[in-house]
């Protein structure tokens, strides 16, 4: 059984401009470690580099990219959603993202489950300013309401000195606790995502709601 995982990077900086971003590096690190864990990539999507209109439904229309992009995360068992942090919170691409993956809770299927459901998410966060905690309590909440599955201490994170010049991709080497952090979320989400593609989540039929 092959597992595939894919990313959403959530930075400002579009790819097209030659740009770097930490928030790839921090991706980088986890799709390295899910690999090591027999887990397949199928690359990283920058959200700004891509029309996704603003809305909640699946298909905005008018050139909106979001529903290849939906179909694409949706076809992989691992989704890895990386965020910078501005101003304390996640970025305002990330929050759009959230906004339009609320179109899962209502495209359940005969047994009330979304779209999502069965399927793992890992966090990716950097940034030069607190905040870290703030953005992981409030993506994950958010992915957990439309139906994605977190494993145990799903977040991996690193924030430099408050006010500080320094980017998580200028640093020489990674910290330790950042690479431990990185090895264990992506060993439990490679766990989590194995059993639940062997055993899907039952979910609750009409009858049985009534």
């Amino acid at each position: 059984m092959t597992l595939r995982a894919i990313a959403l990077n959530c930075s400002l900086k579009r790819a097209g401009g030659g740009e770097t971003s930490s928030t790839d590096r921090m991706i980088g690190l986890i799709a390295d470690a899910l690999r090591e864990r027999g887990v397949a990539f199928d690359g990283t999507i920058r959200i700004v580099d891509h029309d996704v209109k603003p809305g909640v439904t699946s298909d905005e229309g008018d050139g909106d990219t979001w529903p290849e992009i939906r179909r694409r995360i949706l076809a992989c068992d691992l989704l890895i959603f990386g965020t910078p942090i501005w101003m304390g919170q996640m970025s305002s691409v990330a929050k759009r993202v959230c906004e339009r993956m609320d179109a899962f809770l209502g495209e359940t299927d005969d047994a009330g489950r979304m779209p999502s459901f069965g399927k793992v998410a890992l966090i990716a966060v950097v940034g030069n300013e607190d905040g870290a905690h703030g953005v992981t309590a409030h993506l994950g909440q958010a992915l957990v309401d439309v139906g994605w599955t977190l494993p145990p201490s799903p977040a991996c994170y690193w924030v430099g000195e408050a006010m500080g010049k320094t980017d998580f991709q200028q640093l020489d080497r990674v910290p330790d606790k950042v690479a431990g952090t990185v090895a264990m979320a992506a060993a439990s989400a490679a766990h989590l995502a194995g059993l639940l593609k062997a055993q899907p989540y039952p979910g609750v039929t009409a009858d049985r709601k009534a």
